[in-house]
């Protein structure tokens, strides 16, 4: 009698992590585990239920548990989902950090690692999007504790997968606090990882990294060199300025080529002006592009004749969007049909194109006469013209600059308003 007692007490001691039957929980893993599933219809009521079960002793309870709190996705989420951060498991750790992306980029996790991940015993399987664009708005503030859990795991995480997506997160986050692990993270000998850190370094914007990421300008992997070369360019690394030079000239790939030259173009230097002028005439658009860009933020004056022939004989409109750049920048700055400014803003029209002129107007429009310009047309412009002209300013404009965006957000045209307002977040964001 004595021996059933003791049977049944620690019968409940093993039933009392999960709650009463009453309250849908049960001993056998199974019965849990489907719990934890169909949990997610109670919504945020459900998310302490939920929590108590990332600390289950069985692995496929905690998944299952993980996956609920990220459907159910609201504020009261992210606690949980930083514990979820913590747990030994590789999936649990990119679940919850997709998660966490796809709280502040709704719809994340359909495009995420997560959508991609397949388990075979202890081996995780995930195929990482080549497209990393993607990064939130300047003006959206994330939690502290969200980007420290990321910088944590791409330091750290259980494995190089699940470090990898903590860096490409913490990138899409702008996690500028996340970067001296990031920095740490950048020195293993996973390509991977190594290539997420440094995008991540790109979206960021920290420009203290460039010097200490510098040794990755050499190296043997041709994804992690061009990212590491444009990484140069893009935080303004002007001590690169030699090692961008001498892998322009040795490399014979045509990528690695570009992204040098682009990058050399970033770092205005007139010890560049007698490469660039090389590459003006050069049979590649991409590095005639870059070519004119360089010259363009230099600005010498004896250069304007050949930028203004390069212009009226330029075939490939890719690299006619850089030229009319360039001679913007050195104050060909009319506003008549055919001049430079208008064929870069007219090719905001472009859905092909318009990619490659508004970050070159936005740059452009760091300078006062020509931002002035650009308010102005930010009125009288097409849709098109409108919307990317909102986004310059978001990005560029100063305190002057508001009222005009203000006023687009009354805009008759719904997609031109709604643009205007993200914008003038933007914008305001910026120059508190």
């Amino acid at each position: 009698m004595r021996k059933l007692a003791v049977c049944c007490v620690l019968f409940c001691g093993l039933l009392a992590p999960f709650g009463s039957p009453q309250e849908g929980s049960s001993p056998d893993a199974k019965e849990r585990r489907r719990i934890a599933k169909e949990l997610t219809r109670q919504g945020s009521g459900a998310i302490p239920q939920l929590e108590e079960m990332l600390g289950d002793p069985d692995l496929e309870v905690r998944i299952e548990a993980v996956k609920s709190i990220v459907e159910i996705d609201t504020q009261r989420s992210l606690d949980p989902l930083l514990k979820a951060t913590r747990d030994n498991d590789p999936e649990i750790q990119i679940r919850a950090t997709d998660g966490l992306v796809n709280f502040y980029v709704p719809g994340y996790v359909r495009t995420g690692l997560t959508a991609t991940l397949r388990r075979a015993g202890n081996t995780i399987t995930g195929r990482f999007s080549d497209k990393n664009d993607l990064v939130v708005d300047p003006y959206l503030e994330v939690r502290p504790d969200v980007i420290e859990a990321l910088g944590r795991l791409a330091r750290g995480g259980s494995s190089m997968e699940s470090r990898a997506n903590a860096a490409r997160a913490a990138g899409i986050l702008r996690g500028r606090a996340a970067v001296p692990d990031l920095v740490e993270a950048v020195r293993s000998k996973d390509t991977q990882l190594i290539y997420e850190c440094l995008i991540a370094f790109q979206k960021i914007g920290d420009r203290t990294v460039g010097p200490r990421i510098q040794f990755l300008l050499r190296d043997l992997d041709e994804k992690v060199q061009v990212a590491a070369v444009e990484a140069a360019g893009l935080l303004y690394n002007k001590d690169a300025l030699g090692q961008l030079r001498e892998v322009l000239t040795r490399t014979e790939s045509k990528r690695v080529r570009r992204a040098a030259l682009t990058s050399i173009a970033m770092l205005p230097d007139i010890g560049n002006r007698r490469v660039l002028l090389e590459y003006l005439k050069d049979k590649d658009e991409a590095l005639r592009a870059a070519a004119a860009e360089g010259l363009g933020r230099i600005g010498e004056a004896e250069d304007l004749p050949l930028l203004e022939r390069a212009f009226n004989e330029e075939t490939k409109n890719s690299a006619r969007v850089s030229i009319a750049f360039a001679l913007v920048m050195m104050g060909k700055t009319e506003r008549t049909e055919l001049s430079p400014l208008s064929y870069l803003v007219s090719t905001l029209n472009s859905s092909v194109r318009a990619g490659l002129a508004r970050p070159l107007l936005v740059e452009a429009a760091r300078k006062p006469e020509i931002r002035r310009i650009l308010e102005r047309e930010a009125r009288r412009g097409t849709r098109d013209e409108k919307i990317g002209l909102s986004q310059v300013l978001g990005q560029s404009g100063d305190k002057d600059s508001i009222p005009v965006v203000e006023s687009m957000t009354r805009d008759p045209d719904p997609a031109v308003a709604q643009e205007a307002l993200r914008a003038l977040r933007t914008l305001k964001a910026r120059l508190m």
